[in-house]
Formats: C-alpha cells, structure tokens, sequence
C-alpha cells in the first residue's frame, strides 16, 4: 500500500468515526492515530509508524500485543465452543473459577463472570447489600468505577459523571492522595486521618450501618492515586465495625500490575470480602470478575444471568493469561521493570523539578503528575504541560494515558513483558519530549 493509500485509510477511518460513532467517544492526541497491528509492546498505525506503547489500552494488555500463547488457546476455543451464556456449566469457566480462587487472596472463593469492570462492579454491590441487607456504601473521592448509573454513583470525578441524578446511598469519603491532601495535612505526621475520617463519616451521613466500602489498591483514572501503606487496614477496620464488607475494585492493579504481588491490596495486608477484577485478566478479550467469600457469596440464592459472562473464548484467553503470568513470574518483572521505571521518572522530577510535581505508583503502574510551578504553595495543576509533552512523546513513538481530576497526570503503564532496553528507550523519549516542553 503506498503513503498515498496509507493516508486515505486514515482520514477515511477518522471520518467515519466522526460520522458514525458518539461525539463522547473521544480519542487521544490532536490528530488521531490510527492502529492497525500490534506485537507485544510495539503498536503500527495505518502510515507504517510504529509505536511503543506504555498504556496498554488502559493496563489491559497484561502480556503484550498478539500473544501467541494467549492468541493460539483462543483459536482452538473458538474452533470448539463460541456461546453459550451462564446458563450452561463450561470447562472454560470452572478451569477459571479455580484459578480465581487459588490465586486471590484470603477465603475469597466463588465467582461471577460478566464482560466489563462496569459488571463486575455492580454485581459486587448487590452482594454486599444482599449480605448485610443495608443499602449504603461508602466509595473515594476520585475514584472511577465504571459507566452505568451506579458505577457513575460511585465515580467521584466530575468529568466521568455525565447523568446529574445519581442513585441515593452512596457515600464519598476522602481520597488517600498525599499529593493534594484534602485536609492539607502531612503523612506521617497526619496519623492517615483521610482514613480516620470514615468514622465521622458514616455516623454522620449514613444510617450508621453500611453494606460495604469500594476502593481501588491505587486508583486508576484518578491519576495512579497510592495511599499510605497503613490506609486500608485503618478504613476497612472502620467499615467493618459498622456492618460493611469490603469490595477490592483491581480492575486495574490485578494481575501482577503492581509488583511482585499478583493483586495490590497484598502489598496493604488487607484481605477483600469481594473483590472485582477486569482488563489485565484476560489480554484484551472482554472479561469482568467478582470473587466472594463463601457466605457472601451464597447469600444471594435469587437468579442471576449473564449472557456474555464466562464466554468460553474470553476464559479461554483469561486461563492462558493468567497461565502465562505466572509460569514467566511477570509479577516479578513487573517490579524489577518498574523499578528501574520509577528511577529513570524520579531523575527526569529532578531535572525537571518545577514542571513534574510528583512521580507515585507501583510496579509497572507510575504515574507523573505537571504541575505549573512546584514552589507555588498550592501546586497548581498544568493540564496544558501535559497534554503538551502527551503529544510530544507521540511525536518521538512513545504512546502513554493521560488521567486525574485536571488531566494533568501522566499514567504509565507498559505490558508486564516489558524488557529493561524498551524502558530505558521509553525514558529517553521522555527526556526529549520534556526537554522539548520546557525550553
């Protein structure tokens, strides 16, 4: 195909989607890529450019582009049994209820399947209220759970909030975001008081018994937000005194994201009453999971039915992913990727010290967040620096995600496959496009 076709499919694609797609459906960067190919952390758009990619379609893609050891089980699935829904019993699907339940933590042991973070969240709400027969729940403030009505409830981050009447009984207590503490307080010093606050919280907001706490190890969209190591063992305690479960939202941070773990609330010592999970679980195919213990999950004896839920191709993919992560200890390169991440960000905050206002995360989930000048006191956020060096880095191959309240954070987040030499050449793609910004 010659540079002339190459450009006619582009321009042709991004008409169409202007056309035919909703306007809300909105892609990166000021002009539009489009991808046509991908092989483990490379992606090639329809001109033959090719990218590395350390967004991984939102920490999704857990072991790469086209992986042939994920790729080829799917074939032979989809060859034998596409559909059936959850109303018959699968090999696919009880191979992957096992696997949940060996390799979650704590009792958690029976599942539910559905096809989105979006599903595997409210079924995790209705188990919680069914269990405890209380209605409220507490979420964070800037948090994300997903797009229906409730997910949108439980979103504390106004431009993801798109329907103004939101279902009653949900609470938002303070985010665990040191960063831009709401209550302009020091950790330690600070006793983790976003995490004290809970009580106040429920007893003056809530009917003092709640069905259940919703919160993300590190919260994704909301900029890689990571709390104290002590916050979940002071919240979940609280949360428990007054009747509620527990619901570990690792839509994002499952899956050896966070490293050396293979779920982030490991690295807090807090186990999960339920724990939902998405995206990394299954490399790209559709895939929603919420995982019980016992006797929340048997509290709920009325039907339940997903028609796409345990789809025998999506298990098939999430068996095989999860078979991978583990046989290749992915978790363990995630840490020592994304430590060797962390330092290269840390040296770039040092070069750059007034425009990079902090550098957090875990494993292969960092985060930087622009600000306009570090030594103003209020750490203004710098929405148009980032999406300046969003688009510089694109310039130079390197495609990153974008996220917090302003969207003046950059997530970074490669494949779990990610090699020490692609880290170091997306660092010095990094360097230039900050060099770049800030001459």
């Amino acid at each position: 195909m010659s540079r002339t076709d190459n450009e006619g499919l582009r321009e042709e694609t991004l008409r169409k989607h202007e056309e035919f797609l909703l306007p809300s459906v909105s892609n990166y960067y000021s002009e539009p890529i489009v991808l046509t190919s991908g092989d483990g952390t490379k992606l090639t758009d329809s001109e033959g450019r090719e990218y590395l990619d350390f967004f991984g379609g939102i920490l999704t893609v857990s072991v790469g582009q086209c992986n042939e050891r994920v790729n080829d089980p799917v074939k032979v699935q989809l060859d034998r049994l596409g559909h059936v829904s959850t109303l018959y019993p699968t090999l696919p699907i009880v191979e992957l209820a096992e696997r949940m339940a060996r390799i979650t933590p704590g009792r958690l042991q029976k599942s539910m399947f559905t096809a989105s973070g979006t599903e595997a969240d409210e079924t995790a709400v209705a188990l919680a209220q069914v269990f405890t027969g209380s209605i409220e729940l507490i979420a964070l403030r800037h948090g994300y759970s997903g797009r229906s009505m409730l997910a949108q409830s439980l979103t504390a981050h106004s431009p993801w909030r798109a329907v103004p009447t939101q279902i009653a009984g949900i609470k938002h207590g303070l985010a665990p975001y040191c960063y831009r503490c709401p209550l302009k307080q020091t950790y330690p010093e600070c006793g983790v008081a976003c995490a004290t606050d809970l009580e106040e919280l429920i007893q003056t907001t809530t009917t003092g018994k709640v069905a259940g706490f919703i919160a993300e190890p590190i919260q994704g969209v909301g900029g890689f937000v990571t709390p104290p190591k002590e916050y979940f063992e002071i919240a979940v305690d609280i949360v428990r005194a007054h009747g509620g479960v527990f619901i570990c939202d690792e839509v994002q941070t499952g899956f050896g994201r966070t490293g050396g773990k293979m779920f982030g609330i490991e690295h807090w010592g807090v186990e999960p009453d339920i724990m939902t999970m998405a995206k990394g679980v299954a490399n790209g195919m559709p895939m929603g999971v919420t995982i019980a213990t016992p006797e929340i999950a048997d509290a709920f004896q009325d039907l339940q039915i997903s028609t796409f839920g345990g789809n025998p191709i999506s298990c098939a993919a999430a068996n095989a992913t999860i078979g991978l992560i583990e046989e290749d200890d992915l978790k363990s390169n995630a840490e020592a990727q994304g430590n060797l991440l962390r330092s290269g960000l840390e040296d770039l905050q040092s070069k750059y010290p007034k425009i990079v206002g902090d550098v957090r995360g875990m494993g292969l989930m960092q985060a930087m967040e622009m600000v306009v000048d570090e030594t103003i006191q209020d750490r203004t956020p710098n929405p148009a620096a980032t999406g300046a060096f969003f688009e510089a880095c694109k310039e130079r191959g390197l495609l990153l995600g974008k996220g917090g309240l302003h969207g003046n954070v950059l997530r970074i987040a490669p494949a779990l496959t990610v090699t020490a030499p692609e880290i170091q050449t997306a660092l010095d793609m990094m360097g230039e496009a900050l060099a770049s910004i800030s001459s």
